[in-house]
């Protein structure tokens, strides 16, 4: 008996004897390759066998690439993804049949020899000899495990499977090397389980369990004799014995298989008998993989969820470091979708549209105070097929995340962040400018960050009608978006104050590019996806917390590893009360402004409508306490078209409005996602109203109930065409301290 080591293995200085002999024995004669035995001898004395303790860990445990499947919220199956297809299932999970019949085929004397095979490599030196070239090969069931592991590591990078297959003495004695070392560690159970996990049978099938579904509709460890020898049949050549391509071929190689299981005694002469005359009887399942075959309509949300892990830090360093996770798969990544949710913003997203027509719909929904992504609605489908209107841009979000390059211009839903900064800066919602329906302000009376004008000239702007001019509070401009009144007080606001509000509230996170301080910022002429603008609501709904949106809950690895996952980050934009008071100013929108047609009778819900120049895109975004809806529509291929006189879901529009269309889908969606669930209501707050114009006639020359001899009255106005409500300023002409006014 050989001496042992105190460890239990061979001495160095035998395991390099034993590799030696192998190597001369066999004369490099390594899978098919007829070289001198001087060669390989020489090789092995200038170090190869340095190091031969040393066992990579992926031999004993091979990283195998493995399906992801990703789930809803309720564990629901939403997508199977993979570069692989493969399912890894150990040994008494696979068909003893399966078991007999490869190791009859591809290394009938497995379970007599080492890693090496001489009797094997002799024959082979034989035949070859005889031949005058190479006619057989004699690598083991051990040595063919060892180069499929390197196969499987280089991927699909062409360069590196041509290096891990290369026809070279040093790859063979290397995997030689290995092959030892796994066959003394691992045992020929573990080898042949990881053998059959790991090895190609074709149809995009990796693994026995991958393939038997494929081939047959069924797990392995099910398969019958004469599904088994076809599939061990395979190994040698997947596409020349593919059965789906060639059955006749595939026949013949199975019975080839069959009669070699009876030579060795695994199954009498008789049963390979019976199983030969069995015609193959396939039951094809189609591979079904990747975004594509989401349920649901997710697979623009599923696609969301890949550029998550392929971009976000927290799952790797480096993009190689973040692909690699990805194409290993194996995970199972249960993920925010909530079904209900996502149904509805189906629904929604072509209840009023068609998948033909040249403008298309987005419906995306978020949870206040979570960030939770609940659904992303599209009215064309995902897919690759054009001519079924069918695509992979996500309209929800920007480029990095498989979105729009630029995004979308948001009209009038930009105001309430206008609002937000003003009620910030300690102006009053019944602050009131009295306005024609068509004005002119100076650039320079806008000030930046920096502290200088935002330009020269002048900012020339109208509201939508000619009617609409008066004297307007914040409640009645938001109401009937009034653009005149939003540019005064974005004025008095400050520029810069307005730019920091959308900042905070997340206005462009997904396209990732920094604001312009431009005035016409608070009418909607800057970018932003339904995705950011579905966050920015939130924050009103969550009483002035942001929280990025986020769509994984968790993820698992196929060894049950737990991995972190990003996490929504929440920071303060504005005071309760300012979003409680921008709550009340904007449930007035679909009570009696502009978004009736979108308002819900049974909850308390507000929003806001929003349409851009020449009707490009119109928008409607709302909530409730408990979720957050943004709709958007528009020309989402080539030149942005202009929604005149234009026929949309079988209906003609004059002109497409935030109101008229986005407004609808946004009630659809929200009425579905909410049904049944709880109805929170909006912290009430009393909301001060500026004077109309006819009740300062008729008060005027009377004293206020508050007032004290000598204050000024309340014409006495520095400010013409803007009115100051009497809880802005305390006190006049600087005596006293008068808090009067309404709403205090």
């Amino acid at each position: 008996m050989a001496k042992k080591r105190s460890g239990g293995g061979l001495t160095g200085t035998q395991q390099a004897a034993k590799f030696l002999g192998v190597s001369v024995l066999s004369g490099a004669v390594l899978a098919g390759i007829a070289l001198p035995a001087a060669g390989a001898l020489g090789l092995a004395a200038k170090g190869t066998v340095e190091g031969f303790d040393e066992i990579p860990s992926n031999l004993k445990t091979p990283p195998l690439s493995q399906r992801t499947t990703i789930l809803d919220s309720e564990g629901g199956h939403l997508a199977t993804v993979y570069s692989r297809d493969r399912k890894v299932v150990p040994l008494e999970k696979i068909s003893p049949y399966m078991q007999k019949a490869i190791v009859a085929i591809e290394d009938s004397r497995f379970y007599e020899h080492g890693a090496i095979d001489l009797k094997g490599v002799l024959r082979a030196i034989n035949r070859n000899a005889q031949s005058g070239g190479v006619a057989q090969g004699a690598s083991t069931l051990t040595q063919q495990y060892v180069k499929n592991v390197f196969v499987e590591e280089a991927g699909d990078d062409p360069e590196k499977v041509a290096q891990a297959t290369q026809q070279t003495i040093g790859r063979k004695v290397r995997e030689l090397k290995y092959a030892i070392q796994v066959e003394e560690e691992l045992g020929k159970k573990k080898i042949l389980e990881n053998y059959l996990n790991i090895t190609f049978f074709g149809q995009q099938a990796y693994g026995i369990e991958a393939a038997a579904q494929r081939y047959f509709s069924k797990p392995a460890a099910d398969l019958k004799l004469e599904e088994a020898a076809m599939m061990a049949g395979l190994v040698q050549s997947p596409s020349r014995y593919d059965p789906v391509n060639d059955l006749q071929e595939a026949t013949k190689r199975r019975n080839t298989v069959l009669q070699r299981m009876a030579d060795v005694k695994d199954i009498s002469q008789a049963e390979a008998d019976r199983a030969k005359a069995t015609p193959i009887k396939l039951k094809v399942k189609a591979p079904k993989n990747g975004c594509i075959t989401a349920v649901d309509g997710a697979g623009f949300f599923c696609d969301y969820v890949r550029k998550t892990i392929l971009n976000d830090p927290v799952f790797g360093k480096t993009v190689e470091e973040r692909q690699k996770l990805w194409n290993l798969g194996g995970l199972t990544v249960r993920t925010t979708l909530d079904p209900r949710a996502q149904e509805a913003a189906n629904e929604a997203a072509v209840a009023k549209i068609n998948v033909d027509d040249g403008v298309a719909a987005s419906v995306v929904q978020v949870q206040p105070g979570s960030g939770k992504i609940l659904s992303m609605g599209q009215s064309r489908p995902y897919g690759l097929d054009q001519k079924q209107h069918q695509t992979t841009l996500n309209l929800a979000v920007g480029k990095k995340m498989g979105g729009t390059t630029y995004g979308f211009q948001v009209g009038s839903t930009f105001k309430p962040i206008t609002a937000a900064a003003a009620l910030e800066k300690g102006l009053s919602p019944a602050q009131s400018f009295s306005t024609p329906w068509k004005i002119s302000l100076p650039m320079g009376s806008y000030t930046t960050c920096a502290g200088g004008p935002s330009g020269g000239g002048n900012w020339d702007l109208q509201n939508e009608m000619k009617s609409e001019a008066g004297t307007w509070d914040m409640t009645s401009a938001l109401g009937k978006s009034i653009n005149t009144y939003f540019a005064h007080l974005e004025q008095m606001t400050g520029l810069c104050e307005t730019v920091e509000m959308a900042k905070k509230m997340g206005y462009e996170k997904e396209l990732g590019k920094k604001l312009q301080e431009l005035p016409s910022i608070t009418l909607g002429g800057q970018e932003s996806t339904p995705l950011d603008m579905a966050a920015v609501y939130a924050t009103f709904a969550n009483r002035g917390t942001y929280c990025t949106p986020v769509a994984i809950e968790s993820i698992k690895t196929a060894n049950g590893e737990k991995l972190k996952v990003p996490q929504t980050e929440c920071s303060r934009a504005m005071s309760e009360r300012t979003a409680d008071t921008v709550n009340q100013m904007l449930k007035g929108v679909v009570e009696d402004g502009t978004g009736t047609k979108a308002g819900l009778s049974d909850r308390d819900n507000a929003g806001k409508t929003g349409t851009t120049n020449d009707r490009k895109d119109a928008w409607f975004v709302g909530y409730t306490p408990n979720l957050s809806t943004a709709v958007w529509v528009g020309d989402d291929v080539g030149e942005k078209q202009s929604m005149f006189n234009i026929v949309i879901g079988g209906v003609t529009y004059d002109k497409v409005c935030g109101g008229c269309l986005p407004g609808p889908i946004w009630k659809i969606a929200m009425t579905g996602a909410l049904t049944a669930s709880e109805t929170p209501s909006f912290a009430p707050i009393s909301v001060p109203r500026g004077e109309k114009p006819e009740d300062k006639e008729k008060d005027k020359g009377k004293p206020r109930d508050d007032e004290k001899p000598g204050d000024r009255d309340e014409d006495d106005n520095p400010f013409p065409g803007i009115t100051i409500p009497p809880d802005l300023i305390g006190g006049g002409n600087g005596r006293g301290g008068n808090n009067g006014g309404n709403g205090r």
